[in-house]
């Protein structure tokens, strides 16, 4: 399922107030109103809209969104911790609320609400009697209980399975030096007090957001969109079953385009250094050397670089490719300016 932004929805900060949240509200609400907005969007953005200001208005459901951290993004993949997708009821034939205008029904929450909040919109929690049983929320009765209980035991290796997005330059590769990779791993509170109160371990949210912290060697051949695993350091149930984590690599650098072992470097060269060629230092992920650049060098052209460039699988580096890229200064004296039109006119 797909992680929603219900502060990006509303288009409030994450420490907007109650009042800001609001007047956000009743604007989006008023602009996308089924009944007002005929465009195809309107549905689908008006039920966003309800969805969010049904969390962030509500202090308990936006102190256990807020648990979840603020590094996630709008539609990035997002799965519930072991254990919550129990209770999920929007679209899974429990559909506890929905959204009806003029009779028609525009459907329930969402699976990610679902997810989080299905318990505290069930009969159970909302009437706030509590149990020993889930962290302190009673669902229904015992055999509801034991019926989750049992499902939890069962919980498939791949379901506590965690992927995440893993920048990383090309420094990084070649180096070949352990990563660290930090990592949030959301998980129900198992602390809570039976007979109810408040839990000092989650903030009555039932959710702890546990920070992990990794050291990851990645394979000199690693490419981008290549997925890693990482053995047991996934998600883990009450029961020591682990996941692993999986690692989606995203190479985001600046200086060097990649095209497997080959890497492409721009090179900024004066005029008159691409007439009348020139010596240039240049760094390398090998260290700095120093290039010759030969007379009338159009900009664009490659001077290849054998063995400066990547390591290969089977031994050895590809190459680097230094392309020329012409640069005009920007504090030419009037002097200088004046010696250009001379050669313009010759």
């Amino acid at each position: 399922m797909e992680y929603k932004d219900y502060y990006e929805i509303l288009g409030v900060k994450r420490e907007a107030t109650d009042a800001e949240i609001k007047s956000a509200y009743r604007k989006l609400a008023r602009k996308y109103h089924p009944d007002v907005n005929k465009t195809k969007e309107a549905e689908s953005k008006f039920k966003d809209i309800n969805e969010a200001y049904e969390v962030l208005s509500d202090k308990a459901k936006r102190q256990r969104y807020d648990s979840l951290g603020a590094n996630w993004q709008g539609g990035q993949s997002y799965t519930p911790p072991p254990g919550f997708e129990q209770f999920g009821f929007g679209g899974q034939g429990g559909n506890y609320q929905s959204f009806n205008f003029n009779g028609e029904d525009l459907g329930g929450f969402s699976d990610f609400f679902s997810s989080l909040f299905g318990d505290m919109m069930m009969g159970g929690a909302a009437s706030g009697r509590r149990s020993a049983n889930f962290g302190g929320f009673d669902f229904g009765g015992a055999q509801q209980a034991q019926s989750a209980r049992t499902s939890r035991r069962q919980t498939k290796s791949e379901d506590l399975d965690m992927t995440k997005n893993l920048n990383i330059t090309l420094q990084d590769i070649f180096s070949q030096k352990p990563i660290t990779v930090k990592f949030s791993n959301m998980k129900r509170c198992n602390q809570c007090p039976p007979g109810g109160g408040y839990c000092s371990a989650c903030g009555g949210t039932g959710i702890i957001n546990e920070q992990k912290s990794i050291k990851v060697k990645l394979p000199p051949e690693v490419k981008q969109g290549q997925k890693i695993r990482v053995k047991g350091e996934g998600k883990s149930d009450e029961y020591g079953n682990k996941g692993d984590l999986y690692l989606i690599i995203n190479i985001n650098d600046s200086e060097y385009q990649a095209d497997g072992y080959d890497l492409t470097k721009d090179i900024e060269i004066t005029p008159p250094e691409a007439v009348l060629g020139t010596q240039k230092e240049i760094k390398t992920l090998h260290g700095n050397i120093n290039i010759k650049i030969p007379p009338k060098t159009s900009s664009g052209q490659m001077l290849r670089l054998k063995e400066l460039g990547l390591p290969k699988k089977g031994g050895g580096f590809g190459n680097l490719n230094a392309r020329i890229k012409i640069v005009i200064p920007k504090n030419l004296s009037d002097k200088q300016i004046e010696l250009y039109r001379q050669i313009q006119s010759a």
